[in-house]
């Protein structure tokens, strides 16, 4: 055999193996790649993304996209091939298993996360979007969650409103911590509150929950050992004076909050928001109108961008990043809450773009 032959036959053997082997080891990351993106405007599976009743609602056009990620699961043993190709690839990303999945947090485990994650966004997009059309939304502090082996289990429960602390009124969940902080472990503290069922039974009849229990609890220690806790989470429930359903499965995250709120105020009032056009975006919001950062902005243009997107409404935080590889045709707009957002759309709808703030990698 020649020698030529021979070192390119010994070439192509050592290749193959080196292929081979790169299947079978295992390397400690994730991949991220875009993923489908939604019309809150439209349908999914059959019904409408956002469903209102209550309030006259009017008709929309044009597309107010979120944009979501895949990712690979917890459990997924991604081998050395896999993980070089998604590094090459332009529209994936690897990063370490961890930043994912961190502290060993199982795929049941961010599934739940992210649910729950996801169900906040949908409220706060809720009370975004009423507060922008000048809409009273009625709020109050609740538990949000009491913590197992702690002296609030069994004593207060998840929905339980919470009216005052040692008899000071409660008007943020922040104001609980510090005022159960306040005493030393060991120490009682006083909450009155409306309880879980007699709550819902008001808001359910439409009346403000009035029946009031004291409910006396001994503080413990936090696992610093420096403060004093009872063990329950606060959080805000909110009554809303018509029902908005948000009709969506198999996404999680906080990410939709923004295009939520804007489909909302899209339906709720005369004429359109985008003016025909296709706009996709991203960002959390809370009950202030203001839009937070999100992971995988990378993907989410490209996902916008192959479903036909020409804006993406982009969180401030995320600008320089997204701003370092913008797809061909998209022209990214920059937005800090709510009415910033709506203000870019009354430019584009109008078609005076020049003036739109824009991302840039500084």
């Amino acid at each position: 055999m020649p020698r030529r032959t021979a070192t390119m036959l010994a070439s192509t053997l050592v290749l193959i193996a080196l292929l081979c082997a790169g299947v079978f080891i295992k390397v400690p990351y994730s991949e991220m790649s875009p993923g489908p993106t939604v019309n809150t405007l439209g349908e999914a599976r059959g019904e409408p993304v956002l469903a209102i009743s209550g309030r006259k609602t009017y008709p929309t056009t044009g597309h107010l996209n979120m944009t979501t990620v895949r990712v690979t699961g917890a459990d997924y043993n991604m081998n050395f091939v896999e993980a070089v190709y998604g590094w090459l690839a332009h529209d994936n990303v690897v990063v370490p298993h961890d930043t994912l999945y961190p502290d060993g947090k199982t795929e049941e485990q961010s599934t739940q996360e992210n649910a729950e994650e996801f169900t906040q966004s949908q409220e706060s997009a809720k009370v975004a979007a009423l507060k922008q059309l000048k809409i009273p939304v009625k709020s109050r502090v609740v538990v949000s969650t009491v913590i197992k082996d702690t002296p609030s289990e069994d004593r207060l429960h998840a929905g339980d409103v919470i009216r005052a602390v040692d008899g000071a009124a409660v008007e943020q969940p922040a104001d609980v911590a510090k005022l159960v902080t306040k005493h030393k472990p060991g120490e009682k503290v006083v909450f009155t509150i409306v309880p879980a069922k007699a709550a819902a039974a008001a808001e359910k009849a439409g009346k403000e929950p009035d029946a009031t229990e004291k409910v006396t609890i001994t503080t413990t220690t936090s696992d610093t050992g420096n403060r004093a806790i009872v063990g329950i989470q606060a959080g805000t429930d909110h009554t809303f004076p018509f029902t908005v359903d948000i009709n969506l499965a198999d996404v999680g995250g906080p990410s939709a909050g923004l295009m939520f709120a804007l489909g909302i105020v899209d339906k709720l009032t005369p004429g359109n928001l985008t003016g025909g056009k296709f706009v996709a975006g991203t960002g959390t919001i809370d009950d202030q109108g203001k839009v937070g950062p999100i992971g995988g902005i990378e993907m989410k243009l490209v996902g916008a961008r192959n479903a036909g997107a020409e804006y993406f409404l982009t969180p401030n935080d995320n600008c320089a990043s997204a701003a370092s590889d913008i797809p061909d045709g998209l022209t990214l707009v920059k937005v800090n809450t709510i009415e910033d957002a709506a203000k870019s759309l009354e430019k584009i709808r109008s078609g005076s773009t020049a003036g739109l703030p824009s991302c840039t990698t500084g």
